[in-house]
């Protein structure tokens, strides 16, 4: 991974944490001070403290890729360490799923005539699951690599052994 790519990815994770701790700042102040009232059309204090939890996924998930790249930088991604990391990634997503199901169970009452938007958002949730389903299957390409370099290094260590 050459060093712009790097610098570019943490760029945009450097933005997006930012932005998401914005959010939520945003909406702590908003839980606090109470400045809006409720007009009953959707309940506002649940949906901020999802916001709030959702945003906590997503910075769990940037922090563990910002190590990953700074392990694949260091070259020492192919260790057990970076599971840690991916199952810190695969969490995160699982609870966006979560949250993501909490919202639209939130907004189900008021889509009783239209039921096709929870449809939709209950299909939305699921394919926010099989993301983390993609990155077990990637989990499982790791460990099949790591196993591998193991090999590698203790067939080295024989070879060198033998010279």
């Amino acid at each position: 991974m050459g060093k712009l790519a790097v610098r570019a990815l943490r760029a945009v994770l450097v933005v997006v944490l930012v932005g998401t701790v914005f959010v939520q700042a945003l909406m702590v102040w908003a839980l606090v001070s109470g400045s809006d009232p409720e007009d009953g059309s959707l309940p506002l204090t649940p949906l901020r403290v999802i916001t709030i939890l959702g945003m906590v996924s997503a910075q769990v998930a940037l922090v563990c890729v910002w190590r990953l790249v700074s392990m694949v930088r260091r070259g020492t991604v192919f260790s057990h360490a970076a599971f840690r990391y991916v199952d810190g990634i695969i969490g995160a997503i699982v609870a966006a799923a979560l949250v993501w199901f909490a919202v639209t169970a939130l907004n189900a009452p008021g889509q009783r005539d239209d039921p096709g938007v929870t449809l939709i958002m209950g299909g939305i949730g699921v394919a926010i699951l099989g993301v983390a389903l993609i990155v077990l299957v990637l989990r499982t390409l790791l460990a099949q690599a790591v196993a591998r370099d193991a090999e590698a290094a203790q067939m080295q260590a024989e070879l060198d052994e033998v010279i």
